[in-house]
């Protein structure tokens, strides 16, 4: 995964409609992009629990929320607009994947000034949890529903990601589900948890039909539940910007586009999956004094470089929220003359993302030095390793086949033309 800055996020979406479409979740989805368009920092706390507010980082409240009333009925209504000189984010708030709610919202889009170029959805747990018993098997029916809509609605140069739902927490106190008064259905937690399951699986297989991308989400955030918010389906603004990088990382292969190369710089796997709290081991009575003697003391970490090797770029800024890491003494190095390729306050220039050729790409060479020429006095070389920054790349289910485009902006779900053939030109003329 790598970390992209505000100015690398606004040259990807340049010139584009992206539409968000979800519950309280994608809401914040839709938060955190729209923050990341304009700044390099975090959600709060507040910002994320905040809902239906009549503005929030520039953007504007369009319908329902504030404007009308608050509430946790099925027919709550919320959207917002995100507008700048090159860059459009809409959010629509779904309590039902497919309704006649949502029949307008596609009407809405197919009769706009601009289609849309990118249309990021999920909708599960209002559809699995606030419609009666048999909502398992009318989720599944409006999924055929709605993804036949989409296929007729949306252009082709639309890139539809759908999300599969986020894992859920052991205790679950989310204010939209059903009360045990009022005569409504309740559901456990361990009935609501096998219905996501099953509502992914139905949501992937459809989807993949249709030819459109499935963004697995509760495969990346399986053991991530330490990020989850007490109230068990929300999470953190750590976990909203990891998927942040997770859906733009999917963008850019999508359309054909590399993202700069450079240390993710990401909090480690193991520290970034383990649970939040850790229980103390206590030794038993009977064991003897050797079972109680100290581990030998873990070696401590290498240093890392002052500066980075040559041919590698610096790493991203940290953001404001997250914490540093303690300073560790690093041995002194040779400074060597910086490139102005590489100053961490330049400017992103569109040649930083470069497309997809079809041809191998040419090896990385980095400084050689022939053995009969050299200068003296002649500075030490530190012996660096070859650069290695192949990262896994997001899971994903591709129903149609790749093809890489021309250009950012090029449609990449249509097929290639067949190239033309000239017959050679004749240099003279032939005998009778």
């Amino acid at each position: 995964m790598v970390r992209l800055l505000a100015s690398e996020v606004q040259q990807l979406l340049h010139n584009k409609y992206v539409v968000v479409l979800g519950d309280s979740v994608h809401r914040a989805v839709y938060k955190d992009l729209v923050l990341l368009l304009q700044k390099d920092c975090l959600l709060t706390h507040k910002q994320l629990r905040t809902k239906g507010e009549l503005t929030f980082e520039k953007d504007q409240l369009m319908k329902g929320g504030e404007l009308d009333t608050l509430h946790n009925r099925t027919d709550y209504r919320e959207v917002r607009e995100f507008c700048s000189d090159h860059h459009l984010v809409r959010f629509y708030f779904l309590t039902r994947v497919y309704s006649e709610y949502m029949e307008t919202v596609l009407e809405e889009l197919q009769s706009g000034t601009h289609a849309p170029d990118v249309i990021i959805m999920n909708s599960c747990l209002w559809d699995v949890s606030r419609y009666g018993r048999n909502s398992l098997s009318s989720y599944r029916q409006n999924l055929e529903s709605l993804f036949g809509r989409m296929d007729q609605v949306l252009p082709k140069s639309c890139l539809l990601v759908w999300n599969t739902a986020m894992p859920l927490g052991d205790k679950i106190k989310a204010a939209f589900l059903p009360q045990k008064c009022k005569g409504q259905y309740r559901i456990s937690v361990a009935t609501l948890k096998k219905r996501v399951s099953q509502a992914n699986f139905y949501s992937h297989a459809e989807a993949t039909k249709r030819c459109f991308d499935v963004l697995d989400l509760n495969f990346h955030f399986r053991q991530a539940k330490k990020h989850l918010q007490g109230d068990g389906v929300h999470w953190n603004e750590h976990a909203h910007r990891r998927l942040s990088y997770l859906l733009l990382a999917h963008m850019a292969d999508a359309w054909g586009v590399e993202l700069p190369h450079r240390d993710p710089w990401e909090p480690d796997p193991v520290a970034w999956e383990s649970p939040g709290l850790v229980e103390e081991w206590h030794p038993q009575a009977n064991r003897g004094p050797q079972a109680f003697a100290q581990a030998p003391p873990m070696p401590l970490p290498r240093p890392r470089p002052l500066f980075p090797p040559p041919g590698l770029p610096l790493r991203p800024p940290p953001l404001l929220s997250c914490p540093l890491p303690p300073p560790q003494a690093t041995p002194p190095l040779p400074l060597y003359p910086q490139d102005t390729y590489f100053s961490s306050d330049h400017v992103f220039h569109s040649d930083e993302f470069y497309i997809h050729s079809e041809g191998p790409s040419p090896p990385h060479t980095g400084y050689t030095f022939e053995g009969d020429f050299s200068f003296y006095p002649q500075p030490p070389v530190p012996n660096f390793r070859p650069p290695c920054h192949q990262r896994q790349a997001p899971v994903v289910h591709r129903g149609f086949p790749r093809r890489f485009a021309h250009g950012p902006y090029t449609p990449w779900r249509e097929r290639p033309r067949r190239p033309q053939r000239h017959a050679p030109p004749c240099l003279e003329s032939r005998p009778q």
